[in-house]
């Protein structure tokens, strides 16, 4: 399996606008070949990001979402600037063990 952790900090007074994009989306990135689970984490501890985990079957799988069309029409229309309180990073894992 393929994990992908999106960390995305989002400004207090935009995170119930930041998690309405994603319910508005919900089921979408289910159709794309090779996709496992997703799950949104809210932060609990001020100042910490969002986390968006993705899970692949693949790192293939991954790429090919990443450029199709479905994933360019996921981000058309991002929030404005003000909404983040920094830049999202991106970090990819691969699972060695799963209980």
């Amino acid at each position: 399996m393929y994990i992908v952790a999106n960390r995305i900090p989002v400004a207090v007074d935009w995170q119930d606008e930041f998690e309405n994009r994603f319910r508005q989306r919900v089921g979408q990135i289910d159709l794309q070949a090779g996709f496992v689970s997703m799950q949104i984490l809210k932060p609990v501890s001020e100042g910490a990001p969002y986390v968006v985990f993705t899970t692949w079957q693949d790192e293939a799988a991954f790429e090919a979402w990443i450029h199709s069309e479905d994933f360019k029409l996921s981000h058309q229309n991002p929030l404005p600037k003000e909404a983040f309180t920094g830049r999202p990073r991106i970090e990819k894992h691969q699972v060695v063990i799963s209980t």
